[in-house]
């Protein structure tokens, strides 16, 4: 954990984990925005543009209170700390599928996965 002495403009600067996943539930289709490293920091958009926009602000009142209160900041996840490989069986016809369609957007079997778990 980080110390809170330091200033707000300190922690915004911090290379956190963001990301935006779409919702389509009761009350409609939008994309959700969370930072992963603190618990309960999120808002929300019409795009995952707008939701990740709008998470600026939602981040930075989360961080002030946090340093009002004298809470815990967590540090932002480490890019050392995640694995590279993905070993994923999968049933040979969803392979096969997912494969045709790499190569015909003419890019790896690789690059489409990753570009498919992106959205």
């Amino acid at each position: 954990m980080i110390t809170n002495t330091k200033k707000l403009d300190y922690y915004m600067q911090l290379p956190y984990t963001k990301i935006a996943t779409f919702c389509d539930d009761e009350s409609g289709k939008y994309y959700i925005s969370e930072v992963v490293e603190l618990k309960g920091c999120s808002s929300t958009g019409d795009t995952a543009n707008e939701a990740l926009e709008c998470l600026q602000e939602a981040m930075e009142c989360w961080l002030e209170s946090a340093i009002a209160y004298n809470d815990p900041i967590p540090e932002p996840i480490k890019t050392s700390d995640f694995f590279e490989k993905l070993l994923l069986p999968l049933p040979k016809l969803l392979y096969q599928k997912i494969t045709e369609q790499a190569h015909a957007e003419g890019i790896t079997l690789n690059q489409h996965i990753v570009q498919k778990l992106s959205q």
